[in-house]
């Protein structure tokens, strides 16, 4: 496993599982849709918002040139991604 990624508001500030390897992690904030409340449609569109980002984020992320960056560059564009660029 080469990257992490912890998405939910309240994972931020848990401490992250040590992983084999030591992968690059990053934190991709996104609301947790699972807390959602409201009407179907209204908890609906919290789940969706939250894939449209997700799905941007992960594009973003397939697209950077990593075999060309050096380590602190990705880190950094990472967070950036996470924080929506």
């Amino acid at each position: 496993m080469d990257f992490v990624f912890t998405v939910c508001d309240n994972a931020a500030n848990e401490m992250c599982s040590v992983w084999l390897g030591q992968p690059m992690s990053a934190h991709w904030e996104v609301p947790d849709s699972a807390q959602s409340t409201g009407n179907d449609a209204e908890v609906a569109a919290v789940f969706n918002d939250t894939h449209r980002m997700l799905n941007k984020r992960m594009s973003i992320f397939a697209n950077l040139p990593v075999a060309s960056l050096d380590k602190m560059s990705l880190k950094q564009l990472l967070n950036e991604i996470g924080k929506g660029l």
